[in-house]
């Protein structure tokens, strides 16, 4: 390419193919753009990447196109008015010449100036007296430069298409409300008018073709004005301009669309039925139920246990663990089938406060853009890491663990039922999964046959109970044997049972029925009643022996 206005063509028509057909190598290109030693060499790249880490980078509205423009105008303009000036004075002195014989000794010639050569100028393609129309530029093809009060961002034009956030101003991605907010609109309710692209309302774009705006959602109110109509009779006139302000709100809201990637400090607002929700604004004085590593959230009807040292952001580190899986805050979201515009840091609610309460008070912190870290790559085989457990489904413990490929549970080869020996070919299916796939080829007996019934042809049933039951002895009290941990054990009980004890007779094959097999939990639920009574470790017995005869039941389809 041999011109330089060539080079900038070729290189703009590069990102945007990237950006269209290879979008998701847009991370890995930029980080093979800003490796030290493309840096050293070239201090522009050094300057982006700075301002991209800090949040102040943001898209020039006079490219250089324009900035020639304007220098010709001015070179111009002043070309013009010296040109005047030099024709005046040329005209005065020939009037001058023509009214004297010639010149005398006491006559004074005024000499004529010549006319100053033009300054080079910038050439443009862009003629005298256009408007200045830059969203029919091709730089300008993707996104537009905006503005809304004194606050200025950069539109992405397929963002706003699809209903997404589409405005990025300060490090933050904002809905079109909410940056109209975000600037000081907030009394306007239409941010068609307040956000405007070099003077012009995106409302006029829109209209004239050169935006798409997402379809209208409108939202029936119908419940909440006809039991005000019951209450409160009004006549057509007042009829009429309820229901005109009606539809006015109905259009609020399907203009006031959210989806994920909300911006902190920046609180949204959206109608649900005939409430708007607002995001809380009450500071809490007592923040230590957050200081747990796992936090207990909820989305609706969803419900799930997030995992702090897990969190990088709404869309990257699966941090949200549900009986299902690993999932972001944006999945979590989206799994909850009431809500078609749901909004992570709003719809997640953690001890009744969002994530967005969490994020100002910096419980949860996002990591920057340009972050490679685990939880933030995209590489494959972090990925597949993310969608597993860290901790032994069993123990609760880290350590070589051995992931199942159905389930997002880990297990200890020593963990698990059957112990696994050895490197497992291929793919490996947990006891649950098995039992959940074979279960279908169960049938129904009663309770006194599935006591009856041998082990050989239940073993799967019995190892999927024996890990259900060590799965919820969190604190470990009925594994090991209570004689080596409670002082005069012996002397209160004649015959102690523990976990580990019953695991190493199933695996000796030392059971010949599932009675036998359930009879050794019965007794060690029995001793903890007996030696804790009413006290702590009762209650955790108690609840324990309600699991299993629950899940009894439920595997021999009782």
């Amino acid at each position: 390419m041999r011109s330089h206005e060539q080079r900038q063509k070729g290189v703009y028509e590069v990102l945007e193919w990237l950006e269209k057909e290879k979008s998701h190598y847009m991370h890995q290109f930029w980080c093979c753009v800003f490796k030290d030693h493309i840096l050293q060499l070239y201090p522009t790249l050094r300057l982006l990447r700075s301002s991209l880490l800090d949040g102040t980078f943001s898209f020039s509205e006079k490219p250089v196109v324009e900035e020639g423009l304007t220098e010709k105008k001015q070179t111009e303009g002043n070309g013009e008015k010296e040109e005047r000036k030099n024709t005046r004075k040329r005209k005065k002195n020939e009037k001058t010449s023509e009214n004297s014989d010639g010149p005398g000794p006491s006559s004074v010639s005024t000499p004529i100036k010549k006319k100053p050569a033009k300054k080079p100028s910038f050439s443009s393609s862009v003629e005298k007296g256009d408007t200045q129309e830059i969203w029919k530029w091709p730089f300008y093809k993707s996104q537009l430069p905006v503005s809304c009060g004194n606050k200025e961002g950069t539109l992405q034009r397929d963002r706003l298409a699809k209903g997404e956030e589409c405005v990025f101003a300060q490090g933050h991605w904002f809905t079109p409300s909410a940056f109209e907010q975000y600037g000081g609109k907030k009394r306007h309710k239409n941010w068609k008018l307040s956000i405007h692209c070099r003077n012009t309302p995106l409302k006029k774009l829109i209209e004239e073709g050169h935006l798409q705006a997402p379809p209208m959602k409108q939202r029936k109110r119908t419940c909440v004005q006809n039991s005000m109509t019951e209450l409160f009779p009004v006549s057509s006139s007042e009829s009429s301009s309820a229901e005109s302000s009606t539809l006015m709100e109905e259009e609020r809201d399907a203009d006031d669309f959210e989806k994920q990637r909300g911006q902190v400090g920046v609180m949204e607002f959206r109608g649900r039925g005939e409430k708007e929700e607002v995001e809380e604004e009450a500071e809490m004085e007592d923040l230590s139920v957050f200081q747990t590593p796992y936090l207990p959230v909820k989305c609706v009807s969803i419900s799930g246990m997030l995992h702090k040292y897990r969190f990088a952001s709404g869309l990257r580190g699966k941090c949200i663990r549900t009986d299902g899986g690993w999932f972001t805050p944006d999945e979590f979201v989206r799994l909850e089938p009431s809500l078609t515009d749901g909004l992570w840091k709003r719809d997640i609610l953690c001890h009744d406060k969002t994530l967005n309460f969490l994020l100002k008070k910096e419980i949860l912190r996002i990591h920057l853009l340009l972050c490679k870290c685990e939880k933030c790559s995209d590489q494959e085989h972090d990925l597949l890491a993310q969608k597993n457990d860290d901790i032994c489904y069993v123990c609760d413990s880290v350590g070589k663990l051995l992931c199942c490929d159905e389930c997002p549970r880990a297990f200890h080869p020593n963990c698990h039922l059957p112990a696994v020996h050895g490197d497992t070919p291929g793919e490996w299916m947990c006891t649950f999964c098995v039992l959940r796939a074979n279960q279908q080829w169960f049938y129904s007996m009663t309770e006194q046959d599935a006591l009856n019934a041998p082990v050989s042809q239940n073993r799967l049933q019995c190892q999927y109970l024996l890990l259900r039951v060590y799965r919820e002895d969190v604190q470990r009290v009925f594994v090991k044997d209570p004689r080596r941990t409670v002082a005069r054990y012996s002397q209160f009980i004649s015959q102690p049972m523990w976990l580990d004890r019953i695991k190493q007779k199933l695996e000796h094959v030392e059971y010949q029925t599932v009675g036998e097999f359930v009879s050794d939990f019965q007794l060690i639920f029995s001793n903890c009643s007996r030696l804790n009574k009413d006290n702590e470790f009762g209650r955790m017995g108690a609840r324990l022996k309600e699991l299993f005869e629950k899940e009894f039941k439920t595997i021999f389809t009782i």
